[in-house]
């Protein structure tokens, strides 16, 4: 009898980034639009050393840091979905106007009445997605050479509008209502939390996207120095991009006759009244290719976040060869249907939904509360910092302990619990049905669900042993003395153990 052996798959190596411009830019690309301001340095910091110093994305990188709270993982996985689905549906924003929704858009008379797919924008729709497929399914390889023309295209059209924008008529007057504060309003709590949901999510806080490019990061890369300079790199942009906006508004206040307060709308129609009308055809197109290019960004890289996190849960099925590229158009499937409704006839109102409750700021000004919790408490943040020195190779300001462990949580739950919810109303005259604000509420609450449910979950596979999980821990983090190969086989060893005994072992 002869016995064949069976053939090994091909399984294909997880990657790097070929240098660090990629990694840069794919950064850049996804936290530089126009309407970031003041960041929040320390969780953006935080997560991206996270994913370099694991090697792995959103789920897997809080699995191998501190089991019990992998719910941290799945829910900002869960943001993310969301975020895949209705995302780029904001792109054929370029393509609507507020003074043809009626023939573009064909919106109907509530989200009862969803009305039947436009075709047109189903299209649109659909190349989007496959520009984005085809950008990312090789991984950073092909993510990596992308980001060369989509990160940088933007900013030439930045200067261009720049340049154009200041030498309109009433530009100066709109620029002056840009640098001139109203102080009263930050007496009002809500502006605080429409802030801090603006910077969470402009600079993909709690989504997982930081981590999962962080992992592609070689162990000794200067995390730190990169993070701080994307920093200041998106607080220059946003503070550029507000001249270029802000003359334009200035402008469109004088040809109008109407304060400068007045023109712009909230919602989509303001990126139409930022394109201004008749004189400024040419302007209003590139001002749209910029946004485009923007979505696009932002777009790849929630949905190589999602592809990687999957990859890195299953790695012995889907590291295969062709098998990741598979799992990528099947996501990309998945999303393009789920995003037909919001090319419907009243799939604005859909739209609104999504983007008022999905990735609302009360999900992840909830979830950076247990991030914080996570790495400076029950991890430890001077374990962290050993874990940042050994990669880095120097420690850094002693402060970022102190906000990981006090400021962060203590700030973030102000914020949560001090803001007022407004129902949501689309453009200030539609007034959803009861059972549209449950949906929404159910959007926001199955992310935020994840944690205490995950962690029920770990306390019951161990029989609800706090020692245990404690005594687990204790295994986390080497000796950060030894060197650098040392320290990450002792470590992968030390979180094997832990896994398996979290998952197999009963009191």
């Amino acid at each position: 009898m002869v016995l064949l052996k069976k053939e090994k798959p091909e399984m294909e190596p997880r990657g790097q980034w070929s240098n660090k411009m990629e990694f840069m830019l794919s950064m850049a690309g996804e936290i530089i639009g126009l309407g970031n301001s003041i960041k929040p340095r320390l969780l953006f910091f935080l997560e991206t050393a996270l994913g370099q110093y694991t090697s792995q994305g959103g789920v897997t990188a809080w699995r191998k840091i501190c089991p019990l709270f992998e719910g941290i993982g799945y829910a900002s996985q869960v943001i993310e979905s969301y975020l895949n689905i209705y995302y780029i549906s904001g792109m054929l924003t370029s393509l609507t106007s507020c003074t043809v929704r009626k023939r573009v858009l064909g919106l109907t008379d509530g989200i009862h009445n969803l009305g039947t797919v436009r075709w047109e924008l189903a299209l649109c729709l659909l190349f989007a997605w496959v520009i984005c497929y085809f950008c990312i399914w090789k991984g950073v390889k092909s993510t990596g050479k992308v980001v060369y023309f989509t990160a940088t295209f933007p900013y030439l059209m930045l200067f261009v509008l720049l340049i154009r924008g200041v030498t309109l008529p009433g530009a100066a007057e709109g620029i002056t209502f840009y640098l001139k504060p109203d102080i009263s309003r930050l007496a009002d709590p809500q502006v605080w939390m429409d802030a801090g949901t603006q910077i969470f999510f402009s600079y993909a806080i709690c989504q997982g996207c930081l981590t999962a490019l962080g992992s592609y990061n070689k162990y000794n890369n200067n995390c730190y120095r990169d993070c701080f300079m994307l920093c200041f790199l998106n607080s220059a942009t946003s503070f550029v991009a507000g001249f270029a906006i802000f003359s334009v508004l200035g402008f469109m206040a004088q040809e109008q006759g109407v304060p400068i307060s007045e023109v712009g709308e909230s919602g989509r129609c303001f990126l139409n009244v930022v394109g201004p009308k008749r004189k400024l055809k040419v302007w209003s197109c590139l001002f749209f290719l910029m946004l485009i290019f923007l979505r696009l960004d932002s777009q790849f890289v929630c949905l190589e976040s999602l592809v990687t996190t999957i990859v890195d849960m299953y790695p012995n099925v889907l590291q295969r060869k062709g098998h990741r590229e598979l799992l990528t158009l099947v996501i990309a499937v998945i999303c393009y249907l789920l995003g037909l409704m919001l090319v419907t006839e009243g799939g604005m109102y859909v739209f609104q939904l999504f983007d008022y409750y999905a990735a609302s700021g009360t999900c992840l000004l909830f979830l950076a509360i247990f991030e914080a919790i996570c790495v400076g408490w029950v991890y430890g943040a001077d374990r962290f910092y050993n874990n940042i020195e050994d990669m880095i190779g120097y420690r850094q300001w002693p402060l970022f302990k102190m906000c990981w462990q006090v400021v962060t949580p203590d700030v973030c739950l102000v914020g949560t619990n001090y803001g007022d919810y407004t129902p949501l109303k689309y453009n200030n005259w539609y007034v959803y049905s009861p059972w549209g604000y449950i949906l929404g509420w159910l959007m926001a609450l199955s992310s935020m669900i994840c944690i205490p449910l995950y962690i029920i979950f770990i306390l019951l596979k161990t029989g609800g042993s706090l020692k245990k999980v404690k005594e687990g821990l204790e295994l986390l983090g080497p000796k950060f003395k030894s060197t650098l190969g040392m320290v990450v086989v002792h470590n992968s060893e030390n979180i094997c153990n832990f896994e398996q005994s979290m998952v197999l072992s009963k009191d």
